[in-house]
């Protein structure tokens, strides 16, 4: 009987631990006082987005948005960013989209921001309310064709027959935005996590990492230092 772990190192293995992170040679850190942060999460994480794009971050925009479905199980996936501003972190998806559906069933998710030419992550975790049905579709208009078209091509995470298919509906799509720059989406539906918690880490090449979480406390907030 084979002992486990015994066996070499399968080649993905050996190159995963080639990889480096954070290499001195690469990549400055930041340092990060956590004496030094505002009362409230929002000032410090523009603060924190503003220096991410500053070094050069690729689509410091992007997060990962984790939602639950009926059953619990949960699922994750990169997402864009809207915007964010003392009710919370906006983002926006079509209502009928899988994503969509979990929120409708448990609206509750987590985001989480990784911005690696700084050695930062942010997390966000809390209740997702829906905002109206205008603002979903002024914050769609205000954005790219490109987006429009995403959004009129419609049918999210439903089964697809063939890329021939989403090629045809993509440039009816494309034209219609083109033409209609201000044609409607039913389904287009603007979302905002309502912070409970959110947690700013900062890495360090020695791994002594800093972790300062802000928790909801009434109506302000109360910051704790986390072990790495």
């Amino acid at each position: 009987m084979s002992t486990p772990g015994a066996h070499a190192p399968s080649d993905f293995v050996q190159l995963l631990r080639t990889l480096r992170v954070w290499d001195p040679e690469v990549t400055e850190l930041p340092g990060f006082d956590p004496a030094a942060t505002p009362a409230a999460p929002v000032p410090l994480f523009t603060a924190w987005f503003a220096e991410a794009a500053a070094a050069g971050q690729p689509e410091p925009h992007t997060m990962s948005l984790a939602t639950a479905d009926e059953e619990g199980d949960p699922d994750v996936r990169t997402v864009v960013l809207h915007d964010v501003d003392d009710h919370g972190w906006h983002f926006a998806t079509h209502a009928g989209s899988r994503k969509g559906r979990h929120l409708a069933a448990r609206p509750y998710a987590a985001l989480g921001f990784y911005w690696a030419a700084q050695g930062r992550q942010v997390r966000v975790r809390g209740r997702v309310t829906v905002a109206s049905a205008a603002f979903a579709q002024a914050d769609l208009h205000a954005r790219s064709t490109g987006a429009l078209a995403a959004a009129l091509v419609g049918r999210q995470s439903a089964v697809l027959p063939s890329l021939a298919e989403l090629e045809r509906a993509s440039e009816d799509a494309w034209a219609r935005a083109e033409r209609e720059p201000d044609a409607p989406v039913p389904s287009w539906t603007a979302y905002t996590v309502e912070p409970d918690e959110v947690e700013f880490f900062q890495g360090d090449a020695r791994r002594r990492h800093v972790r300062l979480v802000y928790r909801r406390a009434g109506e302000g907030w109360a910051k704790e230092l986390l072990w790495p």
